[in-house]
């Protein structure tokens, strides 16, 4: 990996993308989709060296902790604040999101309940194994990357026969969100970074429909500052050559049909539902839920759940605007001076992947103000 950070290699790349820039009608503005590559560009600087030779970079909705809307957030604050014997896991960004009833981790349990953090979905059925007389749900959040761990815990779950175990999907799909970004038309973007650990589960098709239907290049990236270079030399060379595709740029993990074994467990126990993003509001066809002949598993129908997405943000709160990439969290003016890490006020402050957490904690200018 040590080609990959080199800064000759960097300073190469920059030059050639300076060189396509000034071929180029106007200075391209490029959105990373993905909140990792968001932090690659600015860890390395690669933001403000970028403009220097016209390229913008825009933040985009690649966050499943910023994007779960606040509904969801709150039911499971319900759950495990109104049932007592109740075990609610999660990953440890859920419980920090703060909504209209607090956050997870504010949230005082119902007599012989607990929220706990787990680093994988199986860690939470060995924890509703060994808790038999207790409810155990799994809050379930992630985009392709993660979900096919999840419904291999699913079905894992409906061998051993868990009666105490299920799950609260937060499950989103990526490409659905772009399609409904590119037609809203509120942003003007020349091409788009896929996520490259989503692509190693889907591959490229899901893409296509972008640059076929809409006419914006895109290329598939990994993580790493000279992977995030070699995805816009591209996206400008389709560009230039007015041949909007995409590109490859990580076929050191992606193939062009992605992973058949995590895609055949995925439609083995989950399907797709429209769903409430963060930001974007309604999109077709752009979540999963547990498919309806393993509903015992699903928490939202054992429980009688009613989740209605559509609220938005605290008040006050852009977050939404920012998934969007219609703003850069330093335009929020809850930024840094009412919403920082110490003290979230909407989740793209709270996550590691969130744009305004990365902006916060990459920016020594901005933290200064405190």
């Amino acid at each position: 990996m040590k080609e990959l950070r080199d800064k000759r290699v960097i300073r190469g790349l920059l030059s050639e993308i300076e060189k396509r820039t000034r071929e180029l009608p106007s200075s391209p503005r490029i959105m990373e989709v993905c909140g990792t590559h968001t932090m690659t560009v600015h860890r390395y600087g690669l933001k403000n060296m970028l403009e220097k030779v016209g390229v913008e970079m825009v933040s985009g909705p690649g966050c499943p902790v910023c994007i779960t809307p606040n509904e969801i957030h709150e039911a499971a604050i319900e759950l495990v604040t109104e049932n007592e014997n109740f075990i609610l896991t999660t990953f440890g960004d859920m419980t920090r999101v703060p909504t209209r009833k607090s956050s997870l981790q504010k949230a005082v349990p119902a007599a012989g309940s607990m929220v706990k953090i787990v680093y994988s979905p199986r860690e939470s059925l060995e924890i509703a194994g060994s808790s038999p007389e207790k409810q155990v749900v799994f809050f379930g959040v992630g985009f392709e990357t993660t979900i096919p761990a999840i419904a291999l815990t699913l079905r894992e779950a409906i061998e051993k026969r868990l009666a105490n175990f299920s799950i609260l999907s937060a499950l989103w799909i990526i490409p659905p969100p772009l399609k409904a970004i590119v037609k809203a038309k509120e942003i003007a973007l020349d091409g788009f970074l896929y996520p490259g650990h989503v692509s190693a589960i889907i591959g490229e098709k899901p893409y296509q429909f972008i640059a076929k239907e809409y006419g914006i290049p895109g290329a598939i990236t990994g993580f790493e500052p000279s992977d995030i270079l070699l995805g816009i030399f591209s996206i400008l060379n389709q560009i230039k050559d007015g041949n909007p595709t995409v590109s490859n740029e990580y076929s050191r993990v992606v193939r062009a049909s992605g992973n058949p074994k995590a895609l055949a467990v995925m439609e083995e126990m989950l399907e797709t539902k429209d769903s409430y993003w963060r930001g974007l509001g309604l999109i077709p066809q752009s979540g999963l839920k547990i498919k309806k002949k393993y509903s015992a598993y699903d928490a939202e129908i054992r429980f009688n759940l009613r989740i209605k997405g559509g609220s938005g943000d605290l008040p006050g709160c852009r977050c939404g605007e920012v998934l969007q990439g219609l703003i850069s969290p330093p335009q929020c003016p809850l930024f840094v001076e009412k919403c920082n890490p110490d003290s979230p006020y909407g989740p793209c402050m709270v996550s590691f992947e969130g744009a305004c957490f990365v902006y916060y904690k990459y920016n020594p200018i901005i933290k200064n103000k405190l």
